[in-house]
């Protein structure tokens, strides 16, 4: 079997060695990557006269025809085709002949995977910032249309005060936001070129790694060679942003299982976004938003996998590096799904309003209303939360109805009465930010607008 290494070796690999160290079942996915970053290669060699202008349009030739094999499914692969670079210099060998062999001049699988994974997770985070502004999109249509309608608003888990349905909606639509911001930002970071710093000492050839840089569309070659090859800050950002989009999942996904339960009856599961019960005929089950939280998991464990791995390798290249693409893959592929699942539930899925509003309308809720009005008319506001909490408590031991208090205290009276009724409470939340209407329609105007400054953000 002949490797791009066999020079050094009298002896061929054992099977067990190419068994436990080959990528190629997973790292394919990188050869779209591998052949642009050959393509950009192959011109600095020419640029720098390192190869004849023959000589790389044969090349160039071979790259486009193993390009068209790959996508079309012709492509051969041999048993000595560790991974995708060694599949792909193979075969542009093949059929460029002397020319091809002078592909991998100056160049390393080392630098060379680098600058694929960069290349495919710039183009894989600017997929999945696609798939989240759907669901933004989503969340901003649903909150501009349920209106005024308004749910009890949780602390604990404990019923705390009545919020704008909106409102809450557009909650977790800032929260995906920043999961945008992330995804960017570590884009941003990833936008350097490898390419050109060799094994890990850079070449004696004249090679071109700024002009290479620009072929491929990054922002910047690297600076500095060791750092170039051993490099995999990247990758754990984009595990860290993507975990953190699993994380903002799941938590819908748990709002959307509690929701849809007969206990809450907050919302209903549409039929094709939910699954039935292989026992119980009258089950509708919400899997996905269960697989939302499960999911998440299983991203933190492609973290700190990684984490743990990058924690003791010293400069520069170590084959322990192979394990950065697998967390990788997986959490793209992963979110990827779920964003996609997600959006289709919260699009399809059917408010209760009348059981939300009736849940958020008990007098206990505008407590915070009372003692806020005390707090207008003078009194400390601990005083004030003091006063309404006795009140409460009386209300609940079965002394009298809290409306009954509460017109019968002092500092409170009939007029205090009227913010214990239906919808109330919750047109009080005025100040920027808040759950009540009026702020909730400026949050909404804002989000929109954010809506469409993210919208060029993941621009090559």
């Amino acid at each position: 079997m002949s490797t791009l290494w066999h020079g050094r070796f009298a002896e061929g690999p054992a099977e067990e060695l190419m068994a436990f160290t080959v990528s190629l079942p997973f790292d394919q996915r990188l050869a779209v990557d591998d052949i642009a970053g050959s393509r950009a290669h192959l011109g600095g060699l020419a640029r720098g006269g390192i190869i004849t202008e023959a000589e790389a349009a044969s090349v160039l030739d071979a790259l486009d025809a193993v390009e068209q094999e790959l996508s079309s499914g012709a492509f051969a692969f041999a048993p000595s085709d560790e991974d995708i670079h060694t599949a792909v210099e193979r075969r542009v060998t093949e059929l460029a002949g002397p020319a091809g062999a002078k592909l991998h001049t100056g160049r390393s699988r080392n630098d060379q995977v680098a600058t694929d994974l960069r290349l495919y997770t710039k183009r894989a985070l600017s997929d999945v910032g696609a798939r989240i502004a759907a669901l933004q999109d989503v969340l901003a249509d649903r909150a501009a249309k349920v209106g005024t309608a308004y749910l009890p608003g949780y602390t604990h888990l404990q019923r705390a005060q009545p919020v704008s349905l909106a409102h809450h909606l557009l909650a977790h639509g800032w929260a995906l936001a920043r999961d945008v911001d992330r995804l960017a930002d570590c884009r941003r970071r990833a936008d350097v070129s490898p390419l050109g710093a060799g094994a890990l000492a850079g070449s004696s050839l004249p090679l071109d790694p700024a002009g290479v840089a620009a072929d491929l569309g990054f922002a910047a070659p690297f600076e500095n060679s060791l750092d170039a090859v051993s490099d995999r800050d990247f990758v754990a950002e984009a595990l860290f942003a993507l975990t953190m989009v699993a994380v903002h999942l799941s938590r819908i996904g748990e709002e959307v299982v509690l929701w849809s339960s007969e206990e809450f009856g907050f919302a209903r599961l549409d039929e094709a976004y939910s699954t039935g019960s292989s026992m119980l005929p009258q089950k509708k089950n919400p899997d996905i938003a269960e697989l939302a939280r499960g999911k998440a998991g299983r991203l933190i464990g492609n973290l700190t996998g990684l984490l743990a791995t990058l924690k003791g390798l010293p400069l520069a290249y170590n084959r322990d590096l192979q394990e950065d693409k697998e967390p990788l893959f997986d959490a793209i592929d992963q979110m990827s799904l779920a964003l996609t699942a997600v959006t289709g539930l919260l699009a399809t899925l059917r408010f209760d309003i009348e059981r939300m509003q009736e849940a958020a309308d008990t007098p206990q809720a505008s407590a915070t209303d009372l003692a806020e009005l005390l707090v207008e008319r003078g009194m400390p506001f601990r005083d004030a939360h003091a006063a309404v909490g006795a009140l409460v408590r009386e209300s609940l031991d079965g002394g009298a109805r809290l409306s009954d208090l509460v017109a019968a205290h002092p500092d409170l009276g009939a007029d205090a009465v009227a913010l214990l009724g239906p919808g109330v409470s919750v047109t009080r939340r005025t100040t920027p930010g808040g759950a009540g209407p009026a702020a909730v329609a400026v949050q909404l105007a804002r989000f929109r607008a954010r809506l469409d400054a993210d919208a060029s953000r993941f621009d090559p």
